[in-house]
């Protein structure tokens, strides 16, 4: 089993990425780090650069974890991405990073976020960004 991580270089992302490094310690299993960019996006600020990559698998390989990167792209719906690869990687778990928005940006935008929260068929661990980064 393994436990997938939805990352973005952001503090959250990063967040996300260091609750998904210390439950795969925990359990014993593989960290699957998913980065998905906009289909037809000339640029997407979303998409994790070499070095954002690398710190993550350094940091990865430091806790003794096995991590496998997947770079995929998404249409206009990256929660059914997200979801699509926990089922077919059969996860044991799900993680993502919350960013504060106000309620009217959610409205207008959404959350991909609390879409994965409530149609996940397994567990998700949400966390937010550290405040001390």
């Amino acid at each position: 089993m393994s436990i997938l991580v939805g990352y973005v270089p952001t503090p959250a992302g990063e967040a996300a990425v260091d609750a998904g490094i210390a439950e795969a310690k925990l359990r014993g299993e593989a960290l699957l780090l998913v980065n998905s960019q906009r289909e037809g996006a000339l640029v997407d600020k979303a998409v994790a650069s070499p070095e954002d990559l690398g710190r993550v698998e350094a940091a990865a390989r430091g806790a003794g974890v096995d991590l496998q990167v997947l770079s995929s792209t998404h249409s206009d719906d990256l929660a059914e991405e997200i979801l699509e690869l926990a089922e077919q990687h059969a996860v044991s778990l799900i993680v993502i990073g919350l960013r504060h928005r106000s309620q009217v940006g959610k409205f207008i935008m959404g959350s991909h976020a609390q879409r994965i929260l409530l149609q996940a068929d397994r567990p998700v661990l949400a966390v937010k960004a550290n405040s001390r980064r």
